[in-house]
């Protein structure tokens, strides 16, 4: 029986997606018991023995080198995200130190930035795990009205922005394309799971999205993989109505598991007209706003 690992799952996932055809290869008959490629393909394609890529992808194989990830990638046709993660996962297999597992923290001169930039754009600091560690009352504002604006202050009552999407319902009906944003957040957890792999903080938010959503668990049987960076989201806000905002996520300097998330409106639209109104109000308002109930 194979056992699981994460390399091995995600080696599958991205064989299973691949036909023959899509790489060069002749198909000799219809009837193929897996779909995809065949691990003997894909060893052919990579350059290495068929026994050695099994074992790679039962979990039995202890490394691989960075040329073999190399070749592995290019017969996979994986994107330069993909590859990464690849390389990701198999570091996690030697002796990588774990992430530590205490709180996080956002700096003095983080805040300061924060406050700095309500005046023109609503913005988050995000953690490893994707908790909110701190907000700007715009961002605040934009995103989670419904929460008390203090709650990231305490770690026991952070909101997670990945628990949000998929467990909150004011979140899902914030987004009017939901299905894009949750795979968006799946395809970062994925890259955050990878890179944080003795997180058993991390482990426990997957193991409980999996037992709370169908959805999610659908979304990340598909190892798909996706880095955050430059997003486009349509929000449908209960206080400033439809808007187009433009999501970026940057690191932050000496904090490598943290992030600072902001959201821009093209100028002269409609939607930053939208946004600068909700700035304003979210500058004003001390008391979280009420969205209107769900079905």
């Amino acid at each position: 029986m194979d056992r699981t690992s994460p390399l091995g799952a995600f080696l599958k996932a991205r064989r299973a997606r691949l036909s023959p055809d899509d790489v060069g290869l002749p198909l000799f008959g219809d009837r193929r018991r897996v779909p995809g490629l065949r691990r003997e393909e894909v060893a052919l394609l990579a350059g290495v023995s068929a026994g050695y890529y099994t074992r790679l992808e039962q979990g039995r194989q202890a490394n691989a080198s960075p040329e073999v990830l190399d070749a592995l990638a290019r017969a996979l046709h994986l994107s330069p995200a993909e590859r990464d993660h690849l390389f990701d996962l198999s570091s996690t297999t030697g002796h990588r130190p774990a992430a530590s597992g205490g709180d996080e923290t956002v700096s003095a001169d983080l805040r300061t930035l924060l406050t700095t930039m309500a005046a023109h754009v609503p913005a988050l600091v995000v953690g490893r795990r994707n908790d909110v560690l701190a907000w700007n009352r715009p961002g605040h504002a934009l995103l989670a009205a419904h929460l008390d604006f203090a709650a990231p202050d305490d770690p026991a009552t952070r909101p997670n922005l990945s628990r949000l999407v998929f467990l909150d319902a004011p979140t899902r009906v914030l987004h009017r394309d939901w299905r894009a944003k949750a795979r968006a957040v799946v395809g970062n957890l994925r890259v955050l799971t990878a890179r944080n792999p003795g997180d058993t903080r991390l482990a426990a938010l997957i193991a409980e999205l999996t037992a709370r959503s169908q959805e999610f668990r659908s979304m990340w049987d598909a190892h798909t993989v996706a880095p955050c960076g430059r997003d486009v989201h349509t929000l449908t806000h209960p206080a400033a109505g439809e808007l187009t905002v433009v999501q970026q996520t940057f690191d932050v300097p000496k904090e490598p598991h943290q992030s600072l998330v902001t959201f821009t409106a093209e100028p002269g639209s409609p939607s930053a007209a939208a946004l600068e109104a909700l700035q304003s109000h979210g500058r004003s308002v001390e008391a979280p706003v009420p969205y209107a109930s769900t079905p």
